[in-house]
C-alpha cells in the first residue's frame, strides 16, 4: 500500500491540534455541574481522566512494542545489557513529573473550590442533627428545619453567591449536592464555611455523605435554585424566627446520642420529632 506524501502527512498533524479543540470533552461519568465551585473539579477530573488514559495507552504501547520486537526468531541469544540509563532516567524521572502536575493543579482546584466570597447575598447557618437538617437565613431571620422523613428545602438565587456557614450538634455529618460537585464536613466545635454560586436554575438532591448513625440515610434534603426575583418572592412569604437547633461550640459534643442510634437532638429543641 502507498504511503501518502510527507506534506500530507505534515498537514494531518497540523489540522490535529485544531479539530481536537473544536471537540467537547466528556465528563468521564461525572456530572455537570450546576455550581461554580464544582466548575474547576470538574475540569481537573477531566484532565486526571485524559492522563490516565495516556498512561495507560503508553504502558500499553510499550508492552505490545516489546512483545512484537523482540519476539524470539531463532536461538540465538539476544544481547544482554545489563541497563540502559537513559530509560531507567526516563522511567524515573516521567512519574515524579506527572505526579508533581497534577498535584499542582489540585491546589489550584482546590483553592478555588475553597474561597469564600466576600460579599454575598445571604448568608446561611447550615446545621446538621440527627438525623435531619436546619437552614437559618441569619439576615432575613429565616429558619427551615427538617424532621426525619421530611427533608426541608433550601432556596437559592440563581447566578449569586450565598455564604454557608456549617455547623454540626451532636456528631460529624458531611453537607454534599451531587449536582454541585462539591461537598464539606460540619465537625462538632468547628466552623467550615463555603461559598456556592448555582449556575442552572432547578431542584437538586443533598444527602449527608458521613454516616453518622443508625438513620443516616434519612438525612436528606432538597436545593431549589430559582431567579432572583422569585428567591426575593419566596423569602417575603416566609414566616420570620423560629426555634434553632442548639449548637454547642465551645467543645466536641460527639458523645451525645452516640454512633448506636441513641437519640441524639432530632429536633429544633433537642427532642425526638
Amino acid at each position: 500500500m502507498r504511503r501518502p506524501p510527507r506534506a500530507w502527512r505534515l498537514a494531518v498533524l497540523a489540522a490535529a491540534p485544531v479539530l481536537l479543540a473544536g471537540c467537547e470533552l466528556p465528563g468521564f461519568g461525572a456530572p455537570e455541574p450546576k455550581a461554580k465551585q464544582g466548575e474547576s473539579i470538574f475540569s481537573l477530573w477531566q484532565g486526571f481522566f485524559l492522563v490516565a488514559m495516556a498512561v495507560g495507552l503508553l504502558v500499553w504501547g510499550l508492552i505490545i512494542y516489546v512483545v512484537v520486537r523482540y519476539r524470539r526468531r531463532d536461538d540465538t541469544i539476544p544481547r544482554q545489557n545489563p541497563y540502559n540509563v537513559p530509560v531507567e532516567i526516563f522511567y524515573t524521572a516521567a512519574p515524579v513529573v506527572v505526579v508533581a502536575a497534577l498535584f499542582g493543579f489540585s491546589v489550584v482546584a482546590e483553592d478555588d473550590a475553597t474561597a469564600v466570597d466576600p460579599d454575598p447575598v445571604a448568608r446561611i447557618d447550615v446545621v446538621g442533627f440527627q438525623w435531619s437538617w436546619q437552614f437559618s437565613y441569619v439576615d432575613e431571620d429565616v429558619t427551615v428545619t427538617g424532621e426525619p422523613g421530611q427533608p426541608p428545602e433550601m432556596v437559592l438565587p440563581v447566578g449569586e453567591p450565598v455564604e454557608l456557614r456549617l455547623v454540626s450538634a451532636d456528631v460529624n455529618h458531611s453537607f454534599w449536592v451531587p449536582d454541585f460537585l462539591s461537598k464539606r464536613d460540619l465537625i462538632p466545635g468547628v466552623d467550615n464555611e463555603i461559598s456556592l454560586t448555582p449556575t442552572e436554575t432547578g431542584e437538586y438532591v443533598g444527602r449527608c455523605a458521613e454516616f453518622c448513625g443508625l438513620d443516616h440515610w434519612r438525612m436528606t434534603y432538597t436545593v431549589r435554585v430559582v431567579e432572583p426575583d422569585e428567591y426575593e418572592d419566596w423569602l417575603a412569604a416566609q414566616p420570620r424566627g423560629g426555634d434553632r437547633v442548639p449548637v454547642n461550640e465551645d467543645e466536641d459534643v460527639a458523645g451525645s446520642g452516640g454512633e448506636g442510634g441513641g437519640e441524639g437532638p432530632s429536633g429544633p429543641t433537642g427532642e425526638g420529632p
